[in-house]
């Protein structure tokens, strides 16, 4: 593909940015904004040099249709399986990427840090980062489950959700910890775990 300008480098890196985060494009005056500049003008003529250049594309005459063409592969290549005793098929040429970043930038997802050990046989240790998707209306929670629910007494806690008619079982993954068993009209659901990020240090275990 063709080089870009510095001016026009600047607008395309914001626009993928953009588009990448918000999951729309944006409008000539948040370009503006963006750029520091007073006038459309300068904005629409890169526009149409990343245009002429298959950086981006637009449906003419309607407002905010910009798309990025051309985008790299997004994520960590995914090289082969390991085992616990040694590596099984290193340097593959498998071309699957690990791309994390719907989670990370899904607009009905946040993150809580986790503490305490009572999921830990479900693999989920004290400080990960437990991502979290809001429940929408009238989704009904299926049972074995991982929710984040807010209980009278216990906060918001992490466990796996069970209902038995008009009560709810909430129960941890760890044989240390009792089950929460509370009436089902007690019990706000918040949201149901879809992922865990765990930042691995090595000073940690030594």
């Amino acid at each position: 593909m063709e080089s870009l300008t510095p001016a026009q480098k600047e607008l395309y890196d914001w626009l993928v940015e953009y588009i990448r985060t918000t999951q729309h494009a944006p409008s000539i005056r948040q370009m503006m904004k963006a750029m520091k500049l007073r006038s459309p003008a300068p904005v629409q003529s890169r526009l149409e040099r990343l245009r002429a250049k298959n950086y981006i594309d637009w449906t003419d005459g309607k407002a905010r249709t910009i798309r990025i063409l051309n985008q790299p592969d997004r994520g960590l290549p995914i090289l082969g399986a390991i085992a616990a005793g040694g590596l099984v098929e290193p340097f593959t040429d498998e071309k699957a990427k690990l791309d994390l970043s719907h989670l990370f930038n899904q607009t009905d997802c946040y993150v809580l840090r986790v503490t305490g050990d009572s999921m830990i046989e479900d693999l989920i240790a004290e400080g990960d980062l437990a991502i979290i998707r809001s429940i929408s209306s009238g989704e009904q929670v299926k049972n074995g489950d991982i929710v984040a629910a807010r209980v009278p007494g216990y906060g918001t806690t992490l466990k796996r959700f069970y209902r038995e008619h008009e009560r709810v079982i909430l129960k941890p993954s760890n044989p240390n910890y009792a089950p929460i068993k509370v009436e089902a009209n007690t019990v706000e659901v918040q949201g149901i775990l879809v992922g865990v990020w765990r930042a691995f240090s090595v000073n940690s275990y030594q």
